[in-house]
């Protein structure tokens, strides 16, 4: 009954919530749950197609024919006679492409539902693509000192909005320094939430010890598992 009564709009946010818990097993290094997480999104995609049949809008075949159709397209250095030089020429030529599809804007491919700082790495590729992009690592970091310098003036101001919005700044353009490093800035936040995590975790585990609830530890007290934790 549950079956039946799915829409594509209703298995959306399911279908979501899938994909991150393969991140999770990803992030883990976990491929026996990798492997779980992938069929279950894998019966999500056989779902929708089921339910374009029932509806006439599509179906497996159309699906399969869809994405291969577009990689022959977006790969002539592939399957044509167009020879690129290296990786980067190769991102260039699909943003070209996908202009030529009919898009207005090479920022039209960012979906709109991403988390802010997965969108803004997907922005910051995007334009690259098309050249719009510093040449070195320092003019970067210079930017981004440049934004500190900007937020610290509206922090003084005590304008909200303004504080806000200079965060932002502040905070794309460290993602884009993050890509000068070859870093994923998203992995990287993840690896200290979960440094944190744990950190935090052997706090409670000592002050569990002691028969003493944290509300009722001094900031110092803290500090000193904290130190410990730290080590380890």
């Amino acid at each position: 009954p549950w079956d039946k009564k799915q829409t594509i709009q209703t298995l959306r946010h399911l279908t979501i919530e899938e994909t991150y818990e393969l991140g999770d097993a990803i992030l883990d290094n976990d491929l026996n749950e990798v492997k779980k997480e992938l069929g279950d999104l894998l019966l999500h995609i056989v779902f929708y197609a089921k339910i374009g049949s029932e509806t006439n809008d599509f179906d497996m075949e159309d699906v399969c024919n869809e994405i291969c159709e577009k990689l022959i397209h977006r790969h002539p250095h592939i399957y044509s006679d167009v020879i690129v030089k290296d990786e980067e020429e190769v991102k260039q030529n699909w943003e070209k492409l996908k202009l030529k599809e009919g898009k207005k804007s090479v920022l039209e491919g960012v979906p709109k539902s991403l988390p802010a700082l997965v969108k803004a790495s997907r922005i910051q590729d995007k334009v690259k693509g098309v050249g719009f992009d510093w040449e070195e690592p320092h003019q970067v970091w210079d930017k981004v000192q440049e934004e500190l310098a900007e937020l610290q003036v509206e922090v003084e101001s005590g304008n909200q909005d303004k504080m806000e919005s200079e965060f932002g700044d502040v905070l794309f353009s460290m993602i884009n320094y993050a890509r000068f490093l070859n870093i994923n800035p998203e992995d990287a936040l993840e690896r200290t939430n979960k440094k944190f995590i744990k950190r935090f975790q052997y706090l409670e585990s000592k002050a569990s010890e002691l028969v003493k609830p944290l509300m009722d530890m001094t900031l110092s007290e803290m500090d000193v598992f904290w130190e410990e934790a730290k080590k380890l």
